[in-house]
């Protein structure tokens, strides 16, 4: 089903079968490097402030100069990809991510990793922001679930391996070696993309890109991302904080009333005229909300109230996403079969259960209660991620493949940002109003028990409320469907 009444370029001639799982291999490869370097050094930032002599408000920014760049110019760089191929994108994001993780990690001093982990974070949206579009357009409409249920998988594997591989590779080698082990890796994805991927669909009629549309873009998701970043760290009613989403908000309004009077947007806003799309949009960001309040809270409660080692923590998150991985290719199978939304909603539904045993966790929680407690949580993260990604992509035409990736990709990081700040928040006010504690790490262990509850019953809600959406999307999917074979 189409978004727009545009001409639509047919989908470019199908690769041979050997050739596409080349295709997965380039584009998997890429992938796994992006999400790797989300989470892979983060591990080793204790080190660099001790390697570097600074502060650990400055080493923040290694992390936080990649995650603001692929925040603020996923949607240029997807709709870049629409217009000139995105082949040629992907494969010129991959050359600079791998050049940059080669300077990063010869770097001299913690200003000039800041300044390349930019860099590197310029390339990897161009990896983000394309991957699922191109998938999309060599595999063909009956195996898009279980393409885009293995690219899951990937990002599954590499949030699950980010900490691990990191600190194997420091025990080995030093900090350097976590970025310079994208040099090879980086390469040969290279190769494989550009040799194996066929020329991507294009839009036929001659476009300007949307230089405007693209600055106030970047601005408002700046300011966005830095404000739930600093009401995270210092209070949503601190002025800075209250500033930025003013100017987020302001920027959006803005951007809005300018993509609707432009001839060429950036984004254009007919697409969400379609109930399916938008609302499938919604339902990703409501879901990585939960998802990165879990990541976030979940390690407090293992070390503050069980006390576990930072190894066993560490082995103990994996879980989750390693589960995640596992279920994803079978659910994009299953979507294939049976339609994206009933897989959809029954992962939704996993993962509402997964939020309420995890409300049941106790001061007594052995290791395998955890295991059992969160299994249905990453199970379903793994039955909703592949279908509705597929339901998104399905929406729109080829030349539109681009930009659906690249929102797609912006439900990921904005609902995850959101997560961190609003999640974060939410059990820190909730801990310390039964506690006279200043701070959440010196809560007492009841206290940190009855925030932890009550924080994921409302996480449960939120995914309710998904869940509620695509069950309305799947009954309305079917009523449309029986409303076109009746007019057949």
């Amino acid at each position: 089903m189409s978004t727009e009444s545009d001409p639509v370029q047919s989908h470019p001639q199908a690769p041979h079968s050997s050739t596409k799982w080349w295709v997965m291999l380039g584009v998997g490869l890429g992938v796994l490097m992006f999400t790797l370097d989300t989470s892979i050094v983060n591990i080793v930032l204790p080190t660099l402030v001790q390697v570097f002599h600074t502060s650990f408000a400055t080493i923040q920014w290694v992390v936080l100069s990649y995650l603001l760049v692929i925040t603020a110019l996923v949607l240029s760089a997807a709709r870049l990809g629409d217009m000139v191929g995105k082949k040629q994108l992907y494969v010129g994001g991959l050359i600079l991510f791998t050049f940059s993780s080669l300077l990063c990690g010869l770097a001299p001093g913690v200003i000039w990793l800041i300044g390349f982990r930019g860099l590197q974070g310029l390339g990897a949206v161009m990896i983000s922001g394309l991957g699922a579009a191109i998938v999309t357009e060599v595999f063909p409409h009956s195996e898009r679930g279980r393409a885009l249920g293995i690219i899951g998988a990937v990002v599954s594997l590499g949030i699950a391996l980010g900490p691990t591989v990191g600190g194997m590779l420091i025990e080995i080698s030093d900090w350097r070696a976590i970025f310079l082990v994208n040099v090879p890796i980086g390469i040969f994805a290279s190769f494989v993309v550009a040799h194996s991927v066929p020329p991507c669909a294009i839009d036929p009629i001659k476009q300007k890109f949307d230089w405007l549309g693209a600055l106030i873009m970047t601005v408002t998701l700046v300011c966005f991302a830095l404000g739930m970043t600093n009401g995270q760290n210092y209070g949503f009613g601190s002025t800075p904080t209250l500033a930025l989403l003013a100017i987020a908000t302001f920027g959006l309004i803005i951007f809005l009333q300018v993509e609707a009077r432009m001839k060429q947007p950036m984004l254009d806003l007919h697409m969400f005229n379609n109930l399916q799309f938008s609302l499938s949009l919604l339902t990703a960001v409501l879901v990585y909300i939960v998802v990165a309040g879990v990541i976030f809270i979940t390690p407090f409660f293992l070390e503050l109230v069980l006390h576990y080692p930072t190894q066993k923590v560490g082995l103990l998150l994996a879980v989750s996403p390693i589960l995640g991985g596992i279920v994803a290719p079978f659910s994009g199978n299953l979507s294939d079969r049976f339609g994206p939304r009933i897989i959809s909603l029954t992962g939704l539904v996993l993962m509402t259960i997964g939020c309420l045993a995890l409300s049941t966790f106790d001061a007594q929680l052995t290791e395998l209660g955890y295991i059992i407690r969160v299994a249905p949580f990453g199970m379903g993260i793994g039955m909703f991620q592949s279908p509705n990604n597929s339901a998104i992509l399905g929406e729109v035409p080829p030349q539109r493949l681009g930009i659906a990736s690249g929102l797609l990709s912006l439900s990921r990081t904005l609902g995850q940002s959101t997560g961190l700040a609003v999640m974060g928040t939410l059990f820190a006010v909730l801990t310390l109003s039964v506690a006279s504690a200043a701070d959440v790490t010196s809560a007492p262990t009841e206290a940190l028990v009855f925030g932890f509850h009550t924080t994921f019953r409302i996480a449960a809600l939120l995914l309710l409320a998904a869940a509620a959406l695509v069950a309305f999307l799947w009954r309305t999917g079917q009523g449309m469907e029986k409303k076109r074979r009746f007019n057949q």
